[in-house]
């Protein structure tokens, strides 16, 4: 795929011609090998070239799958407030490179983006970078204070896609609920991941490991009283949430329950939850301190068959850039968090290969399904990202399903260099990325 270059990758708006990939659409099921024309930064034909298109750059895919680009619900991008721990041109480099064309932020930037003009100043830095879509979302409350409700609809003109605490649990379930009824009204969703205020505050799920270790445990039941909460609330306001990282086998039955009553519930769950278990802190390996925690076996097998079978909808990065001085700390001190944009590809890819999930649903996971959760909040690109399609726009990544890699921290992209994944061999290697029709990421 290398090809010389006279001016920076962002400025080729041209017409491209893709050839010989194995082009795997989620969304409409199509698996088949053909050429996909790319121009004016839309797709203009898929299994057919137009007669009078001329390419002025012709990608060889073949031995590789072309896949509409990845969507990722959980990315922090550490800008404005934390640029010490990553900065927009770094998470956005590390989101082309992983294939990811898509992603939503949450609001716990410095400061909490509950005012339109600081959302559309990030989303004018994010778009002159020319590389990933940024969706932001708006604080559910002011300075995330759990008091007062933002002006959502005002957030909503300025480009919110929905509205949630990141990682502040409300105290109070009457702002809670106030919440929900004023986004139901409006047709907003509310992102929340469910965790109990006073139960949530340990380093470590509860268990054999965590007393071993001595580390203050956070119970399942922090998950569960959370949703318990929240279902209850839905039933009274008929408001859509999204359920943020869901991290146990009890709150994976809660989900399936609900969503078999009809609520508007959808949910998604981390490749660090996906993948890992609590054994994985080791010995207190702080590169395995998260949030929500790593639980036992037996969630992460739940959780594997939820998000295998449609109770748990996307899996997401759960990006979350640490800078070193606050990593490497004693375990319980060390920030949560951990890299993962460049990785939410192969990690898909693995899951399908260890637990024999369909290559489509694997794909489907990180495209086609949080595409959907986003929903109309896409606005005029609702008909287009997280799918292939003639007339829609030219978001692809093309990777390589036969190359395998070893994850290292000091090839990343990302300003932060630590995940728990660390020394991993995993399956296929993104070589290219376009996004509107340009080419944001090309490996040659």
């Amino acid at each position: 795929m290398s090809d010389a270059r006279k001016q920076p990758i962002w400025l080729e708006i041209m017409k491209i011609l893709i050839q010989n990939g194995r082009l795997i659409d989620p969304a409409s099921g199509l698996d088949q090998t053909c050429d996909i024309a790319i121009a004016a930064g839309r797709i203009v034909g898929v299994n057919r070239v137009p007669p009078d298109f001329a390419p002025k750059r012709v990608v060889d895919a073949t031995g590789c799958i072309v896949l509409p680009g990845l969507v990722d619900l959980a990315a922090r991008l550490r800008e404005p407030g934390h640029e010490h721990e990553g900065m927009l041109e770094s998470e956005m480099a590390a989101a082309v490179a992983g294939g990811v064309t898509s992603l939503v932020c949450p609001p716990d930037t410095d400061p909490v983006l509950d005012e339109p003009g600081l959302v559309e100043m990030l989303k004018f830095r994010a778009e002159k970078l020319h590389q990933s879509r940024l969706f932001p979302l708006g604080a559910l409350t002011r300075n995330l204070a759990g008091e007062v409700l933002t002006e959502m609809a005002e957030l909503t003109e300025s480009g919110c896609v929905g509205f949630g605490q990141a990682e502040v649990p409300l105290a109070s379930t009457q702002v809670l609920q106030r919440a929900l009824q004023y986004a139901a009204t409006f047709g907003y969703t509310v992102w929340l991941r469910p965790q109990e205020m006073h139960l949530g505050k340990g380093v470590a799920a509860s268990g054999p490991l965590a007393t071993r270790l001595g580390l203050s445990g956070v119970p399942v039941a922090a998950e569960t009283i959370a949703l318990h909460t929240i279902f209850e609330l839905l039933k009274t306001t008929g408001a859509r949430v999204h359920l943020c990282r869901i991290s146990s086998a009890a709150g994976v039955d809660l989900i399936r329950r609900a969503k078999a009553e009809g609520l508007k519930v959808t949910a998604d769950v981390s490749i660090n939850s996906l993948h890992l278990t609590d054994v994985d802190i080791g010995f207190f390996d702080s590169r395995a301190r998260l949030s929500p925690p790593l639980r036992q076996q037996r969630d992460r097998d739940a959780l594997n068959a939820a998000l295998a079978d449609g109770t748990i909808d996307a899996l997401v990065s759960d990006h979350t850039p640490v800078d070193e001085d606050a990593k490497t700390l004693p375990f319980a001190e060390a920030e949560p968090g951990a890299t993962g944009l460049e990785l939410l590809l192969s990690l898909a890819l693995k899951w399908s290969r260890d637990s024999g999930v369909p290559l489509q649903r694997a794909l489907a996971v990180v495209t086609a399904e949080p595409a959907r959760v986003l929903g109309n909040a896409l606005g005029t690109l609702q008909a287009s990202v997280g799918q292939i399609v003639e007339g829609g726009v030219g978001d692809l990544c093309i990777f390589d399903p036969q190359a395998a890699w070893t994850v290292q921290d000091d090839a990343l992209r990302s300003q932060g260099k630590h995940t728990p994944f660390s020394g991993y061999e995993l399956p296929g290697r993104v070589r290219m990325t376009l996004v509107g029709g340009q080419i944001a990421f090309d490996r040659g």
